[in-house]
């Protein structure tokens, strides 16, 4: 298969907010172009935009996976709901040798033990040492097999076909947010998962000091008699308009997809959700740091996607200089400086004739990207394109 890059490019700006915390409760930075941004990391808009799959309801359950130390618990009760008889310790039990039969590592927290012995309760189920990420199929075929071994799962899970067959289960039929954005499996490497979206930590494009809030709440029930406020904090915050970048190697994100496929199954249909299911919601997606503090909610004013066969190409560059804001807002100015470098970095390195690019823009400020690709006047139409653009790619290779 031929090499397919889904670049998007996004400009965004945000009020007093604090999407994005450090140690010390105060937004994340970075220096960049010599001057201090405001940073929001790539992990907290991954976490956004996987959210954002099931709250918007953008792609079924059975394409989702879950992400938890709590496996037993979970394959457990999937082999309740499949087989009533198979209830409580038994499919406890069960889950436990399954898991481990996959060549998962658990054990049960110490700290939750030490809790349960010290309230005479019973002991806690075995939990993953680190989180994992497993498809909804995956725990499904997992919940199968391991009540195959209902009889006896000790023996059942000595065959090495039967062990093979549960490390399989668990490498197959991937989910699509494991296909996107990865699986790591310190224990087995051999399950581990490609990424296929690298994004990066979107930071502003002109200098950001954070700021301070001081704030007081009045306890209702005070009298006249009792002056002062019931409580007094901070609550550290800055406001930006930011660059977000994220990269879809659809090639990548197609072969994890088809690992497990039947051979009746068709490639295209599910790779096109997937893709215009990433494309809506990381654009869409917000993550939610003191979002009852501060109301942070916007969306992007300015997006740029461009499907390519060369390499994925960050245009952060053009806000190494950092925007002074002299036109009385960030945006116009930043707007016209992505306008300007990204024709000028492609002519100077060549752009491949093949490469597809469209604009969604909203506002006055953002004219000057009129022209640098076809236009949208909505992100439906934005992400139906560009998903029809992928489906005749896959169909169709250059």
């Amino acid at each position: 298969m031929n090499r397919y890059y889904l670049d998007v490019h996004a400009l965004q700006t945000v009020p007093p907010s604090n999407l994005n915390r450090d140690d010390t409760g105060a937004p994340k930075m970075a220096v960049y172009g010599g001057v201090p941004r405001a940073r929001v990391s790539s992990q907290a808009w991954k976490r956004a935009t996987r959210a954002y799959f099931e709250d918007e309801k953008l792609l079924e359950p059975g394409e989702l996976g879950v992400r938890t130390k709590k496996i037993v618990e979970v394959i457990a009760a999937r082999i309740e709901a499949a087989d009533a008889s198979l209830a409580g310790t038994a499919a406890q039990e069960l889950a436990a040798d399954v898991v481990q039969a996959a060549g998962l590592k658990i054990e049960v927290p110490k700290r939750k033990a030490d809790a349960a012995s010290k309230n005479g309760e019973s002991e806690p189920l075995p939990e993953a040492k680190y989180l994992m990420f497993l498809s909804s199929r995956q725990l499904d075929g997992l919940a199968a097999l391991a009540a195959e071994a209902a009889q006896d799962s000790k023996t059942f899970f000595k065959d090495k076909k039967n062990k093979d067959r549960a490390k399989a289960l668990a490498d197959s039929r991937h989910s699509v947010d494991i296909a996107l954005f990865g699986r790591m499996v310190a224990d087995v490497t051999d399950i581990n998962v490609d990424a296929a979206v690298q994004v990066a930590h979107a930071i502003s494009v002109h200098r950001v000091d954070n700021e301070s809030d001081y704030y007081t709440a009045v306890d209702d029930r005070n009298t006249d008699a009792e002056p002062g406020a019931g409580m007094i904090g901070t609550v550290d915050f800055n406001s930006a308009t930011l660059y977000r970048y994220a990269a879809l190697g659809v090639h990548q994100l197609a072969d994890t997809l088809g690992q497990g496929l039947r051979e009746d199954e068709s490639l295209t249909t599910p790779v096109r959700r997937a893709v215009e299911a990433f494309v809506r919601s990381f654009i869409e997606s917000l993550p939610k740091g003191k979002i009852n503090t501060f109301g942070h909610h916007t969306l992007p004013e300015a997006v740029v996607v461009k499907l390519r066969t060369t390499r994925p190409i960050s245009f952060v560059s053009a806000f190494e200089e950092a925007v002074r804001g002299d036109q009385g807002g960030h945006l116009r100015e930043a707007v016209e400086r992505l306008a300007e470098y990204i024709p000028d970095i492609e002519r100077t390195y060549g752009n491949d004739a093949t490469t597809l690019t469209w604009v969604l823009r909203v506002g006055p400020n953002t004219h000057k990207l009129s022209g640098i690709g076809t236009e949208t006047p909505s992100l439906t139409e934005l992400v139906t394109a560009v998903g029809q653009a992928v489906a005749q790619r896959l169909e169709t290779p250059a």
